[in-house]
């Protein structure tokens, strides 16, 4: 996956401050996951996050103008994911996506799930088997429209 410029700066200059996401949650009053789609310029900050938010990582301010303007969103190369853990999202809805769609559609009715008015979040759950990742999302319903 190609990595713009300007998530190269951020995320170095986060590795070079020491700083986490959880920290930066702490810093900017927004959700960790948020903060890393902003830096991987897949949300807009609005201006007075996006200073905070190069003024914690030290870096120039003039790098805060390009967080807020809209990203192009969902770019994914290639189309399936190589990474590991990405890959295994896409296989989650390869094999449960279909279930999924079925038990949401039939809990609400013809429709989707919203990934804009939407929240994402990532919890550790600790297990003597071995820690376990936990995956929240919270999307609104948006029910097909009949016309």
């Amino acid at each position: 996956m190609a990595i713009a410029e300007i998530t190269k700066t951020l995320l170095t200059a986060k590795k070079a401050k020491g700083v986490t996401f959880a920290q930066l949650e702490e810093i900017l009053q927004r959700d960790e996951v948020w903060i890393a789609s902003v830096i991987y310029r897949q949300a807009t900050a609005d201006e007075t996050e996006a200073k905070k938010l190069v003024e914690t990582l030290g870096l120039p301010s003039e790098l805060a103008e390009e967080l807020t303007i809209p990203p192009v969103k969902g770019c994914l190369d290639p189309v399936i994911p190589t990474d590991p853990l990405i890959y295994r999202f896409y296989e989650i809805m390869q094999v449960y996506g279909m279930p999924l769609k079925d038990v949401i559609q039939e809990k609400f009715g013809d429709g989707i799930m919203s990934a804009i008015d939407f929240t994402l979040d990532v919890d550790k759950v600790e297990d003597a088997k071995g820690d376990r990742v936990k995956v929240t999302m919270c999307g609104k319903f948006l029910p097909y429209k009949k016309w």
